[in-house]
């Protein structure tokens, strides 16, 4: 191929055409570069995604648990006015009794040993001693002095009750062929062929389900006190007795729940080996209910299901109306008729988490607001609380200095820009997915502010499944959310615990008692209290 044109022309060319070939390499490495930065960019939030995910594992495993922020940090500025604070507090109504703070006054040694049987050890000098050393005339009585108390434990010991019946026979027909014998019938025993009884089975729950005594340990408990005992044999008890006694007990609670106006839930999980159809190591949940924080006499509820879906709680829950506080799971909404309550705990829990490293009270940091906000609301609870202000006036303060706090850290959360799957980005999402939920507990002053309370109960549950690890089988689940619930109510309402349980299956509540009858085994009916209290001899 001949090309025309002088050489001049041949060169203009040529550059023209390495002028295209250096803007398409141009092009190329632009778009190579906006690549590689997008990349970068990714990377980098990553990279702090993964760091900040690596510190909040280091604080869950060597931080402290405690959520509590030090008030007395040396040059620490606070978000909100607390001048302002304290002029608004002062400022209030002056119709509520302020309580004095005081110190707790320390136990005397008299209080502490009160109800205890005390044996007396008299001290007495010899007959020698008893006559003056220097004119050695007899001593005369002069009075008696307490040098010191102490205190002994006496082990637990164990007899065995051996029932015999009397049998009489009529004399003038026993040569009959069908000759009259009376037997004495004594009481019905607990459970038939078995040593068990209302005081042995009651403090086998009690070590478990009270104390978190695994039943292996408890094992070796009995052998050392002379009698052997399987774990089966116990595990055997505890299905049996809380199946049989106090599941009737356990279903009148659950109506009586069903007939309040505030209720709160939480889960968390179970193992349970020999589930059917399902493998060993499937999760099952163990469901808490109870009632609301509105002055009435705690009930507290245990549920075992095999799936945490919203279902348990719904079928549970059937015929409840009211208010229902819980955390985020949006399994709770399924439950209907019900208004729902967002915890304030578990809220502040995520911008707690979300607080960058060494960073806690640095203000420019958007999880340190999140956090002041909820602990400026933190901060009126418990002023409300300690100034024993009633649940009509409680809904008036709340009103007044807590929801503008609400409503302005509602407008704060819908400024933020997180970045994606932030902790932060974590918490402000949740926050905002639950902000109506969280204006619900202004239009009662009988309504929590979190979910604490049901969490205590749980956390019986978790320190107890520390022990014991798993339920072997559901029949075995199910019994100890039954025994669970009789424990947590005896101790929320200030019973002895293994006296009750044993009061119980003394009782033997059944399908056939009455409301009535079974009003009166409640943990708070004044028949229990009178026999179940701790000062009780």
């Amino acid at each position: 191929m001949i090309v025309s044109g002088t050489a001049k022309d041949i060169l203009i060319r040529e550059l023209k055409d390495t002028i295209s070939d250096q803007k398409e390499m141009i092009a190329t490495l632009r778009a190579a570069l906006d690549a590689s930065t997008s990349q970068s960019r990714e990377l980098t939030v990553q990279i702090k995604n993964l760091t900040e995910q690596v510190d909040y594992l280091k604080q869950k495993l060597f931080g402290t648990s405690s959520e509590r922020r030090d008030k007395n940090v040396e040059g620490q500025i606070s978000l909100f006015n607390e001048a302002e604070q304290e002029n608004d507090s002062a400022g209030q109504s002056t119709d509520v009794e302020v309580k004095p703070h005081t110190r707790k006054k320390k136990q005397t040694l008299e209080e502490k040993i009160k109800g205890i049987p005390v044996e007396r050890v008299v001290i007495d000098l010899t007959d020698d001693e008893k006559e003056c050393p220097w004119c050695r005339t007899p001593l005369e009585y002069l009075g008696e002095e307490v040098v010191r108390h102490e205190l002994e434990y006496i082990p637990a010991k164990v007899k065995v009750i051996e029932y015999v019946s009397k049998h009489y026979i009529c004399p003038e027909c026993k040569e009959s062929d069908e000759p009259y014998i009376a037997k004495a019938k004594g009481p019905e025993p607990l459970m038939k062929h078995s040593l068990a009884s209302p005081s042995s089975v009651a403090w086998v729950m009690y070590q478990k389900y009270a104390n978190g005594l695994p039943l292996y340990r408890q094992e070796k408990d009995w052998k050392e006190s002379g009698i052997e005992l399987s774990r089966a044999t116990m595990a055997n008890w505890i299905i049996h007795c809380a199946l049989q006694y106090m599941k009737p007990l356990y279903d009148y609670c659950r109506e009586e729940l069903l007939k309040r106006t505030f209720a709160m839930a939480d889960e968390t999980r179970v193992q349970v080996l020999n589930e059917p159809n399902r493998k060993a190591q499937t999760d099952s949940f163990m469901w808490l209910f109870r009632s609301g924080e509105d002055g009435l006499p705690p009930i507290i509820l245990y549920k075992y299901s095999q799936t945490r879906a919203g279902e348990t709680a719904k079928d549970f829950l059937e015929g409840f109306q009211g208010y229902l506080m819980a955390d985020g799971y949006i399994g709770y909404n399924k439950v209907p008729g019900v208004k729902r309550c967002s915890c304030f705990a578990h809220i502040r829990r995520y911008f707690i988490e979300a607080v960058p490293k060494n960073h806690e009270y640095d203000y420019t940091k958007p999880a340190v607001q999140g956090v002041e906000y909820c602990t400026k609301l933190f901060k009126y609870e418990e002023t409300f609380r300690n100034k024993g202000y009633s649940h009509e006036k409680l809904k008036e303060a709340r009103l007044r200095y807590e929801k503008p706090v609400l409503e302005a850290f509602l407008c704060w959360l819908k400024q933020q820009n997180p970045i994606r799957n932030s902790r932060l980005d974590k918490a402000v999402t949740y926050t905002l997915n639950r902000a109506d939920d969280m204006m619900t507990y202004l239009e009662d002053g009988r309504c929590s502010f979190t979910n604490n309370a049901s969490e205590r109960g749980m956390k019986s549950f978790v320190i107890g499944r520390k022990g014991w690890l798993f339920c072997d089988t559901p029949s075995g689940a199910e019994a100890s959310a039954i025994v669970y619930s009789m424990v947590e109510m005896a101790k929320e309402n200030n019973i002895n615990i293994h006296r009750y349980l044993k009061y119980l299956l003394e009782a033997r509540p059944n399908e056939n008692m009455v409301s009535e009858e079974l009003a009166k085994l409640v943990p708070w009916s004044d028949e229990t209290k009178k026999v179940c209290s701790d000062t009780t001899a």
